[in-house]
C-alpha cells in the first residue's frame, strides 16, 4: 500500500498563492489516480481536484477551476496542488488521496489511501 504525507500549508493573505505537496512512499504513485480534498470547519470534506495515473486527465471542482492546478512528478513520487488567487473560502485542511482504479473520481469513498492533511489559512 502507499503512504501519503502532505506539506506546504500555512497562512497566506487573500489573493496570494500556496503550493501543496503530497509525498508518497511504500509504492510508486504512478500506480494511482491522485486527488485533493479539503474540509473547512463545520463542513463536510469536499473534492478539489484529481489527476489520472499518467497525468493526461484532470478534473476540478467548479469552485477552484482556473485558480488551482493539480500536477504530479512520478519520478519524485510526489503530487502537487498549486493554489492561486486564494480567498477566505479556500481556508481548510487539505488532504491528498490515492485510488488504485484508473478512473477519475470525485467521491471520497472512491479513494483507497489518505494523508493526514495540511492546514491552509487565508486571511482577508
Amino acid at each position: 500500500q502507499v503512504q501519503l504525507v502532505e506539506s506546504g500549508g500555512g497562512l497566506v493573505q487573500a489573493g496570494g498563492s500556496l503550493r501543496l505537496s503530497c509525498a508518497a512512499s511504500g509504492r510508486s504513485i504512478s500506480n494511482y489516480v491522485v486527488g485533493w480534498f479539503r474540509q473547512a470547519p463545520g463542513k463536510e470534506r469536499e473534492f478539489v481536484a484529481a489527476m489520472s495515473r499518467g497525468g493526461f486527465s484532470t478534473n476540478y471542482a467548479d469552485s477552484v477551476k482556473g485558480r488551482f492546478t493539480i500536477s504530479r512528478d512520478n519520478a519524485k513520487n510526489t503530487v502537487y496542488l498549486q493554489m492561486n488567487s486564494l480567498t477566505p473560502e479556500d481556508m481548510a485542511v487539505y488532504y491528498c488521496a490515492a485510488r488504485y482504479l484508473d478512473i477519475l473520481a470525485n467521491a471520497e469513498s472512491a479513494y483507497d489511501y489518505w494523508g493526514r492533511g495540511t492546514q491552509v489559512t487565508v486571511s482577508s
